[in-house]
């Protein structure tokens, strides 16, 4: 049995968060990252939407402190009633 990989902190993660594109929810998701990872350029951003327009994926870099750091994060993301998903 493999352990998983072990991720050295800080370092630099990336996340995806898909949520209902509604209006602001860029904003909010990106405000909630920025709680987390005050140090967030517009170079770590990029949105894009679905084919359908439905959807709109946040794609978010952050220096990432710590495991604990990252379940918060996630976590808070998640009682955003318009995000679907965090990875």
């Amino acid at each position: 049995m493999m352990d998983k990989p072990k991720i050295e902190f800080p370092c630099r993660y990336p996340i995806k968060v898909i949520a209902a594109a509604e209006d602001g929810v860029a904003t909010r998701v990106i405000n909630i990252v920025r709680s987390y990872a005050p140090e967030l350029t517009p170079d770590d951003i990029s949105t894009r939407h679905s084919s359908g327009e439905k959807f709109l994926a946040v794609r978010i870099t952050l220096t990432a402190e710590g495991e604990q750091q990252l379940r918060q994060l996630y976590a808070e993301l998640m009682t955003d009633a318009a995000v679907r998903m965090v990875f």
